[in-house]
């Protein structure tokens, strides 16, 4: 249990103490894709969804993810986040929208959690706006790119 922060000497959960910690600069970036049928995408492409703009929605979306993390994942501090920032691009070939999140922030504590719940909550958006049409669509391959600042430095996924 030594390696996993949020459990103490006795293995109960906690919330990890960030008070001593130097505030620096860090920042997260994350991605994943929804994929969905070729009319799908053609759908969103055109902007002829019944309930309007898929990725103008789900981007804002996303950015509301980032801030309310805390308010989902119960160890997570809340933080003051100094930018979220929600890319997204269609491909054709499998047809899906890949979406890459990117969150800073000046505190104490990394902003890994929020770059992974703005991509998802903005994937889950995507497919809740699109499910009339497509009830198969997946989210795939959601997971984290690249952290930095901190004690721990740069982490790059490979």
């Amino acid at each position: 249990m030594d390696k996993l922060s949020h459990f103490n000497h006795n293995g109960e959960a906690h919330m990890v103490n960030v008070g001593s910690k130097d505030i620096t600069h860090r920042t997260a970036i994350s991605t994943g894709r929804i994929d969905m049928l070729d009319s799908t995408l053609e759908h969103i492409l055109k902007g002829d969804n019944k309930k309007g703009d898929v990725l103008g929605v789900a981007r804002i979306a996303g950015i509301m993810g980032a801030k309310r993390t805390a308010d989902l994942v119960p160890l997570c501090h809340p933080l003051a986040l100094t930018k979220v920032e929600i890319d997204l691009e269609t491909q054709t070939n499998p047809p899906s929208v890949i979406c890459t999140a990117t969150v800073e922030t000046r505190g104490q504590t990394g902003v890994e959690m929020e770059a992974l719940s703005a991509v998802q909550i903005t994937l889950l958006t995507i497919y809740d706006m699109c499910k009339a049409v497509d009830k198969g669509m997946r989210i795939e391959g959601v997971r984290l790119l690249e952290k930095r600042g901190g004690k721990s430095g740069t982490w790059n996924a490979e």
